[in-house]
């Protein structure tokens, strides 16, 4: 899969601040880790956003937003938005927001 540098320059712009944020290289895009938990991700199919298990069920049910699915099985707690749900700037932050306050409930690695 490519990288999207756009939704990549998106996810920088409102993740720079957070201390104790890193990137690299994952599902074959780019990713961001809190504390070594991953948080978020870019692809050029989408935002993976790590919502939490039993904490995504409101998100998918945005038009846009559906289950992260990896090898074929959906991973519980994470979710991909599609270019139009992740383009408005209100629901990708509160995405965000969700995934910061769920990731910061783990320890970190």
């Amino acid at each position: 899969m490519a990288r999207d540098k756009g939704l990549e320059a998106l996810l920088q712009d409102e993740l720079s601040a957070i201390p104790g944020l890193t990137e690299k290289a994952m599902f074959g895009g780019w990713a961001w880790l809190l504390h070594g938990n991953l948080l978020c991700g870019a692809r050029d199919d989408g935002l993976l956003v790590r919502l939490g298990k039993g904490n995504d069920a409101w998100a998918l049910q945005i038009p846009g937003i559906a289950p992260m699915i990896s090898r074929d099985r959906p991973m519980q707690g994470w979710i991909r938005a599609a270019p139009e749900a992740y383009g408005d700037d209100s629901l990708r932050h509160k995405l965000v927001t969700s995934a910061l306050e769920f990731v910061r409930s783990l320890p970190a690695k």
